[in-house]
Order: C-alpha cells, then sequence, then structure tokens
C-alpha cells in the first residue's frame, strides 16, 4: 500500500473516530485574503532585502541578462539557509503559582530585528521577538499574562481563537481601557477548550503594530491525530505579509527561513497561521499534506492537499508523511511572495528529507 493510499485510509478512519456530523465540516477558502479597506496597500509588498518583488527589481541581474540571473539566483540557494540572529516563537515558561496558576509576563516593547542577513529593522515585539513567545498550555489550566507596555503608544492583546471573558477579550476601548505607556495590565482566564490553534495579538493600531511584529502563537492541548500515526516533529509557520517585517515565515525572510529537516519515514505536525493581510496557498513539493483541523478544530473528515490556502487570521493544521527522500520546495505559490528574478525569497522554505 503506498503513502497516498495510507494516508487516505488514515483520514477516512480518523473520521469515522471522531464522530463528528458532516454540517460541521469545515472547508477550506479557495480565493480571499484581499486587504481591507482603507489598508495601505503598498506596505504589503515591502522591499525585501532581495529586491522589491512588485518592481521586479533585482540585486544584480540586469534587464535581460539570464547569466547574470542566474548565477544571482544559484547564489541565493546556496546561502540557504542563512543565520541570522534571533528566532522567533520559542516556547515560553510559566511561572507555576502556588494555587496551581500558571503565569506568563509578554513585555511590549521596540527591539532589533534581523529579517534576512544585514535586513535589521526596528520591530515591534513581545519579548524582543518576532514572532512573540509560543504559550502552551492545556485544558483546565488557570492562566495569567500580565503584558507590559514599553512602547510609545498604547496597546491591547487578544487572544484570538480562544474562549475567554469579555472583560479578558483585549480590544481597545470594547472590552477594556488601552494599556499606555509604562502602564501593565493583567488578563487572567480558564483554559475551557481540550484543544486550539490559536493566537495572540495586538487590537490597538493593529495595521501598525500587528505587522511591526505583535503576534504570536497560543496552543492548548495536542491536535488528535488518525489512528497509527505518531508525529515526530511539530513545526509552526507563522507568516506575514506587511509592515515593517513583511514577506516572512516564523519572522524571517529566505535565505534566513528555517528548512523543516526529517528522517524517511516521519510524521511532521504543521500549524500554519495568517498573521498577515493576504491569502497564501502553501505548497509542499513532492509530499503531501493531510488537512486534519481548521481554526483548531478538528475536522470529520480530513483531506489531502498539495496546497493549503491560508487566509488572514486562518489557522490550517497538517500532517506530512516524510516518505520521499530529498530538499523539496516550500512556499507561498502567489509567486510575487516568494520568487523573483533576485531568485528565492521572502515566503520560502525547504524540507529535507534524509
Amino acid at each position: 500500500m503506498n503513502s497516498r493510499v495510507k494516508l487516505t485510509v488514515a483520514a477516512v478512519a480518523f473520521a469515522i473516530a471522531l464522530a463528528v456530523p458532516t454540517w460541521a465540516r469545515a472547508e477550506p477558502l479557495t480565493a480571499g485574503g484581499s486587504p481591507a479597506p482603507g489598508t495601505a496597500v503598498s506596505s504589503s509588498m515591502p522591499d525585501t532585502g532581495a529586491g522589491n518583488a512588485t518592481t521586479g527589481a533585482s540585486s544584480g541581474a540586469a534587464a535581460g541578462d539570464w547569466k547574470a540571473m542566474d548565477k544571482t539566483m544559484a547564489a541565493r540557494d546556496k546561502s540557504f539557509p542563512a543565520a541570522t540572529k534571533g528566532r522567533g516563537g520559542q516556547l515560553l515558561v510559566p511561572k507555576v503559582l502556588a494555587d496551581g496558576t500558571k503565569e506568563f509576563h509578554l513585555t511590549a516593547e521596540i527591539a532589533k530585528w534581523e529579517i534576512e542577513p544585514g535586513k535589521i529593522v526596528d520591530a515591534w515585539t513581545y519579548n524582543g521577538t518576532v514572532p512573540g513567545p509560543t504559550i502552551h498550555v492545556n485544558f483546565g489550566d488557570k492562566v495569567r499574562i500580565v503584558v507590559k507596555n514599553e512602547l510609545p503608544e498604547s496597546t491591547s492583546v487578544h487572544w484570538h481563537g480562544l474562549h475567554v471573558p469579555n472583560s479578558m477579550d483585549g480590544v481597545s476601548d470594547v472590552t477594556q481601557a488601552p494599556i499606555k505607556p509604562g502602564a501593565s495590565f493583567t488578563y487572567a482566564f480558564k483554559i475551557t477548550q481540550h484543544v486550539a490553534v490559536s493566537w495572540y495579538h495586538s487590537h490597538h493600531d493593529g495595521t501598525k503594530q500587528v505587522s511591526s511584529g505583535l503576534w504570536g502563537a497560543f496552543l492548548v492541548g495536542e491536535m488528535p491525530v488518525p489512528a497509527g500515526v505518531h508525529v515526530n516533529q511539530h513545526v509552526n509557520f507563522q507568516l506575514q505579509d506587511s509592515g515593517t517585517i513583511g514577506l516572512t515565515i516564523n519572522g524571517k525572510s529566505f535565505p534566513a527561513t528555517e528548512p523543516v529537516k526529517a528522517h524517511l519515514g516521519d510524521w511532521v505536525e504543521v500549524n500554519y497561521f495568517n498573521a498577515g493581510t493576504m491569502a497564501h496557498p502553501m505548497h509542499l513539493h513532492g509530499v503531501d499534506q493531510l488537512v486534519i483541523a481548521k481554526d483548531g478544530f478538528p475536522l470529520p473528515a480530513p483531506y489531502l492537499a498539495d496546497t493549503v490556502n491560508v487566509a488572514p487570521a486562518e489557522r490550517y493544521t497538517v500532517l506530512v508523511h516524510a516518505d520521499a527522500l530529498g530538499t523539496w520546495a516550500w512556499h507561498c505559490h502567489i509567486f510575487p511572495h516568494s520568487e523573483g528574478p533576485q531568485g528565492m525569497f521572502g515566503l520560502f522554505t525547504e524540507m529535507v528529507i534524509s
């Protein structure tokens, strides 16, 4: 039985095990993701440092000079993965209080952030990184998150996809007063979901603050997987496309993105998060993606895809069975987001199966 058939059988078995009615099925979007009216569209296609994809400008390749273009492309690919300072999305370890409450601390602050070699920006960060640290808790946990504002303007934090009391929802002037510069605010709530693939982000001047780096992943529990699947590795792909941070995966632009390395036969669980303003169809070459959840909700009927379209704010959870040796491209299939005359850039990485 080949890998594709195995995945299909596993998906069917998984759907039966979940026993969720078909009317609850979540379907992927096939289009959309355009910036909302009033959004600064020009900022959503930033200069990645490797040449502006909107103009087709390249780094060293003159128009019509295909030899120079080929040389530039090859040099960029050979530099992957390029070393940069800083790594976002790392797990945040809580302080456990006497009553068992898990207390986390987030400081919203401006910090230098290297997006790709030599491209350093003034990012708006949580705890100095882009994305902010990952928070991972479990059903029934009592959580306190102390947010200190060291920014030059007010802010707030919204817990997107989490079931929290209204007063903890984190929308400035709707559910709370903004957190003013120099002030702190404590969010406190109990985790009532068994599993969630959620994220947190600023909900104050969001056009600037989120695209400048103020977001991070918030996970609850473990996503159920089909019978017979043992997950060897968990990976988060946090996508951005606008503002100061620009076209990035986990705060980095190719060639500074991280490859996903796996051994033949491994299962890799990937959470896609779209923190940007445009949809990103994420395509993995050579290996299928089994989509098992949307926005943290397990799908009653998982399905196979080679391209998963992730709209703004959406999350998709996929399983990848590393069943084909080699180095495989993994990228947004909107080419101005990942590939131009200068070579690969932005929303591009690779999966290496050995």
